[in-house]
């Protein structure tokens, strides 16, 4: 069974209201798409899962969106505090079938965070689409900008970008690319948006999974999806499945 470590805190930024972005001491190697559990403390009892943003020699990076009592509570931490942190846990990307062609990495939202590593991984001519709601909520572009050979944005409102929905975005890359592997992280209804297009041009896919959690090690039954029918864990099967193992 993991053991959680005393990581810490290197760094703390806070980009836009509500998102905060978190660097700390981590003595374990991790693989994009995994996840961490975070001790938020207060009289906040069960971890609040969190994916990998970046990570390497001795430090791995979260970023978060506040959303509750436990994310409110870790929002408080400071520079030079510790958290106790469980991890990291799942199953990763599989990022060695993504051919020869043009990767491309689809997020929404705070399901941007946990492709960072993985841009940095699929190498140079990986593009990103990146959906959020308006301008004013648009983080780490410069990031994905440094290290995808294109960077997309989308925008519900049109106020920068392309106005509208990132698997519009993603049809007209595929088309005018050659496009061997989507990997993409966001709401269900994106991603069942993503997987379609994925099957309509037979392109290899994987997805991870954005789930409430109570233990994240299987103990619980939390954390459920539905794939071919029947419940799996996701903290144990995935976050990251390959999107024909999933019914959405």
């Amino acid at each position: 069974m993991k053991k959680s470590h005393i990581c810490k805190i290197l760094n703390i930024n806070n980009p836009v209201e509500g998102i905060y972005d978190v660097i700390v001491s981590f003595p374990e190697i991790a693989q994009p798409g995994q996840f961490i559990h975070v001790l938020c403390g207060g009289d906040t009892l069960l971890r609040r899962p969190i994916s990998i943003c970046d990570s390497g020699d001795g430090w791995l990076r979260f970023v978060y969106q506040v959303r509750g009592k436990g994310t409110k509570l870790l929002s408080q931490y400071k520079e030079g505090d510790e958290l106790d942190i469980l991890g990291p846990l799942g199953v990763g990307f599989n990022f060695s079938k993504k051919g020869d062609g043009v990767p491309v990495v689809v997020g929404g939202g705070i399901g941007i965070f946990p492709l960072l590593k993985l841009s940095k991984a699929l190498g140079d001519k990986t593009q990103s689409i990146l959906g959020f709601r308006t301008k004013d909520l648009i983080v780490m572009k410069d990031e994905f900008d440094s290290c995808c050979d294109l960077c997309h944005i989308a925008t519900d409102d049109g106020s920068y970008g392309t106005k509208g929905f990132v698997t519009d975005v993603l049809e007209e890359v595929v088309k005018n690319n050659n496009v061997t592997s989507i990997y993409s992280c966001g709401p269900v209804p994106m991603m069942k948006g993503v997987k379609q297009i994925a099957e309509k041009y037979n392109i290899y896919c994987q997805l991870s999974m954005e789930q409430r959690m109570g233990c994240g090690i299987g103990a619980c039954a939390v954390c459920t999806c539905q794939s071919h029918g029947e419940n799996v864990k996701v903290c144990q099967k995935g976050p990251v499945f390959d999107a024909q193992d999933l019914d959405l």
